[in-house]
């Protein structure tokens, strides 16, 4: 296994970014990052800048308003780059589906690599899923 590989397996740096949640999922990926869960452990840190994030976590329907915005900060982000779509909303459009100004989930603008589905998921199936995401990356698929 190559420094770079190894590097990127073992200490991703994430961006959270709120698509306009009701909090419950944010609670709850911000949850996943206290002594009690741990999500550090892995080597898993959240930072402010897209020009430092590897993983960008999405929670809440993406709306009209938001959606270039979180395009932006998409773009912003450093190759190879991946998406966690955490709860209902950012997966499917949950509650809001259908609605005028909400998309039907996050994967109709950005390739999404993990769904954590949820009304809100637990802080484990969040820190599950970026674990999923990262044995992906170990294997090499």
């Amino acid at each position: 296994m190559d420094v770079v590989k190894w590097a990127r397996t073992h200490s991703p740096w994430i961006i959270h970014f709120n698509a306009g949640a009701c909090n419950g999922c944010d609670i709850e990926v911000v949850a996943a990052l206290t002594p009690k869960f741990d999500m550090e452990r892995f080597g898993m840190l959240v930072r402010a800048s897209p020009r430092h994030g590897d993983i960008l976590v999405v929670t809440g329907a993406v709306s009209l308003q938001v959606r270039d915005r979180l395009l932006r900060i998409h773009e912003q982000m450093p190759e190879p780059k991946f998406v966690i779509a955490v709860g209902s909303c950012a997966c499917s459009g949950g509650v809001f589906r259908g609605c005028y100004s909400v998309e039907d989930g996050l994967d109709q603008y950005l390739p999404v690599d993990i769904y954590v589905p949820g009304c809100p998921p637990k802080p484990e199936a969040v820190i599950d899923g970026a674990l999923k995401l990262l044995e992906g990356l170990r294997a090499g698929t």
